[in-house]
């Protein structure tokens, strides 16, 4: 895992096309003290799944902005946050970064 994100939050949507996940991408970061962890096209659809990270209440204040303004232009197929993610589950989100 990167050092960068140690002990941060994860949050993690996908919509069903690319412009709602900017559109969504765009506002959380507007609205909380988050970074982009990675921004990942489908390989079978036009969406696209994205990760940001930061505490657990402004990567919760962000994916509500995220949801309310992607969901304007796109169709939701899932999002979560995790407050703390196990070592084993960071190992896997950067194994997904860039692919």
């Amino acid at each position: 895992m990167s050092q960068q994100y140690a002990g941060k939050a994860i949050g993690v949507f996908e919509f069903d096309n690319l412009v709602a996940c900017i559109v969504a991408l765009d506002a959380a970061t507007k609205t909380a003290d988050v970074v982009v962890q990675g921004v990942e096209r489908n390989r079978l659809k036009s969406g696209a799944c994205v990760k940001i990270r930061g505490s657990v209440s402004d990567v919760r204040a962000a994916m509500d902005a995220a949801l309310r303004e992607g969901g304007r232009l796109g169709k939701l197929y899932s999002s979560t946050v995790i407050a703390s993610p196990a070592a084993d589950t960071e190992t896997a989100i950067a194994m997904t970064i860039n692919k």
